[in-house]
């Protein structure tokens, strides 16, 4: 979503808070000033830590105890809201910050300000400085409410453009430590070069490794600029997989030789643009590292966090996962010569807790080489685990040293050593404000590809007579506000269209009244928001009574124009659509685009960076000039 306007007493309220120093009984006497003074300009994150920071980093790590050199290798995760200081809530994140000495926070769904505020009273608690990080893919707007989404990264590789990319990793960026983050969960580096990948799709840049690195690497390079850690994901790839690793453990089967000519070329050109992190997926790879696993008995075994029952894939066994694999991080360390930080995808999602508890997945991630456990499913877990591995010689504390002192140092290069409290009176210059709204629109602009126009139905021939049915369909729970960005644009345009949204709570009644509707129009546009939804059963695909209503009025040989607002191989599903338009997402800027699109005011230039197998290959876009048949 845009900007929208957050009400005037919230903004008066924000207006006048203000931080008072909390005393820390056990904080060093020689910790730099927490001051929120606004800070100087951001200095460009490099990979190898300055003098000073390795310097700082071994004064620092010479007073810390087993415990607090553990806690700084955990990141938890939080959902940013308004939280009294005397509630449970509040209580439980200060005992991770205080008695556990997290070394991190990452930050998912919230508002702005509430997230800087709570972010703000954390940094103030914590004996040492916090790594705030965000999984910002698309933009701000992936995690932070009224802020700026860019579209997919799939979009901006159907512009052609990598430099989409730079200024995307920029701006990002920028905006992330107007807000405290100073580590960014992106680039995505994984290749989608499997039609049926639930969870990937276009949040890769697409399926050719070589063209999809110049996109990542043009990333990387903008957002270290702009002063943070960018971060490659999901190490070796997760393109190639049929399995949603929120929901289960996916396995890939190919061999070293395809991994070095396929999956690993990005996240080599990742680390050649130096790259401050990698992110490892659980992901196994039996013929590379054969280790077999089995799930663990169900009353051992933590509940589904990122998926619901239903919705967890059990195998019978699998094979060592990535983020745990020691084979796999060796190739990472060895053979691409990285020297940053490894760090695991979330340690709360199926794909480990089907077959670790949180204390064995957590040692296992640091034996393999991990530097940083991501979002715990049970912190106290993982600090539990760690430090009886250590007690028990299984690990020793030098090991522990040796990625905390990486941890201190890149806090050191990021300014947090010097000043960890984030000023308020930036961010409404900073954040959602002139040029992410450009950008967005810029990038959609070139991003719209027209696959197929058989019928030779765009751009719309339309009258003040014409009417014009929208069919739109989708696979989430947002029937009464998914379609308005679109349906505003074409009004402003000149069109307005009778909408019916179907999804998977809609009846057969709901479904023989779209099909009538659009029976009885002159055109029908057909709005497919089949979305990439983590952990959900059907991502990506569209829900039964959408998918039934588009049948039937394919049968009936209705005058339609289909449009991807998301997975742009719907088409193999409906490969007698005529008319066929993919936006990559249904981002603002997309929908707001491929109306103008469709009334024939903007230039169409997309191509598409994947192929559809069977119907079309990748590069695939007819060309059309605005107001040209």
């Amino acid at each position: 979503m845009r900007n929208r306007f957050t009400t005037l007493t919230t903004l008066a309220l924000l207006s006048v808070l203000t931080f008072s120093t909390i005393t820390n009984a056990g904080a060093s006497a020689s910790l730099p000033s927490k001051s929120s003074a606004p800070e100087s300009k951001a200095k460009p994150y490099s990979r190898k830590p300055s003098n000073e920071a390795l310097k700082w980093a071994d004064k620092t790590l010479k007073g810390m105890s087993l415990d607090e050199k553990i806690g700084q290798l955990i990141s938890i995760g939080i959902n940013a809201t308004f939280l009294n200081q005397d509630s449970e809530a509040f209580k439980a994140l200060r005992h991770q910050v205080v008695d556990n000495h997290v070394g991190g926070i990452v930050l998912f769904r919230g508002p702005v300000y509430e997230s800087v505020m709570i972010v703000n009273r954390m940094q103030e608690l914590a004996k040492y400085p916090l790594l705030i990080s965000a999984d910002l893919e698309a933009g701000a707007g992936m995690r932070f409410d009224d802020t700026v989404n860019f579209p997919w990264n799939m979009a901006i590789a159907a512009t052609g453009n990598p430099d989409y990319a730079r200024r995307a990793g920029d701006l990002t960026g920028r905006e992330a430590r107007a807000m405290g983050i100073r580590q960014i969960y992106a680039p995505v580096s994984d290749v989608n070069n499997n039609a049926a990948n639930p969870v990937i799709n276009v949040r890769s840049y697409g399926e050719d490794p070589i063209e999809v690195s110049r996109y990542v690497s043009a990333f990387v390079e903008g957002a270290q600029h702009a002063g943070v850690i960018a971060t490659a994901k999901h190490f070796p790839g997760h393109g190639d997989t049929a399995t949603d690793s929120h929901r289960g453990l996916p396995e890939i089967g190919v061999t070293r030789e395809r991994l070095n000519s396929i999956e690993l070329v990005p996240f080599r050109a990742a680390v050649d643009a130096g790259v401050g992190a990698v992110m490892t997926g659980h992901i196994g790879l039996p013929l590379i590292d054969s280790t077999e696993i089995t799930p663990l008995p169900k009353d051992v075994k933590l509940g589904p966090i990122d998926t619901t029952e239903a919705g967890e894939i059990v195998s019978a066994k699998g094979t060592m996962p990535t983020t745990l694999s020691p084979v796999m991080n060796g190739i990472l360390r060895k053979d691409l010569h990285f020297e940053g930080l490894i760090v695991t995808d979330a340690m709360s999602m199926s794909g480990l807790t089907l077959y670790f508890t949180q204390e064995e997945a957590s040692v296992r991630a640091i034996e393999a080489g991990a530097d940083l456990l991501l979002k715990p499913a049970d912190p106290d877990a993982a600090l539990r685990g760690v430090r009886e591995a250590v007690k028990k010689g299984r690990l020793t504390e030098q090991r522990i040293e040796q990625s905390t002192r990486k941890l201190l140092a890149a806090k050191y290069d990021l300014g947090l050593a010097q000043q960890r409290v984030t000023s308020l009176d930036a961010i409404d210059r900073e954040v959602a404000g002139k040029r992410a709204n450009e950008l967005a629109d810029d990038i959609a602009k070139d991003a719209i590809t027209l696959v197929r126009n058989d019928a030779r139905l765009l751009p719309l021939d339309i009258n003040s007579a014409s009417r014009i049915f929208n069919l739109a369909i989708t696979n989430g729970d947002d029937r009464a506000v998914i379609a308005q960005p679109f349906i505003a644009a074409l009004a402003r345009g000149g069109l307005k269209v009778e909408t019916i949204v179907l999804d998977d709570r809609s009846s057969d009644a709901d479904v023989t009244k779209a099909i009538d509707k659009a029976t009885r129009a002159d055109a029908v546009i057909v709005s497919m928001y089949g979305r990439v939804r983590t952990g959900q059963a059907r991502s990506v695909a569209l829900p039964e009574p959408g998918s039934k209503a588009l049948n039937e009025l394919i049968e009936r040989r209705a005058r339609l124009v289909g449009i991807s607002f998301g997975n742009p191989y719907i088409l193999m599903s409906f490969p007698r659509l005529q008319t066929y338009l993919v936006a990559y997402g249904d981002m603002q800027s997309l929908q707001e685009e491929t109306a103008q699109a469709l009334l024939g005011q903007l230039d169409i230039k997309g191509r598409l960076p994947i192929s559809l197998p069977g119907l079309y290959p990748r590069g695939t876009g007819i060309q059309m000039r605005a107001g040209k048949k």
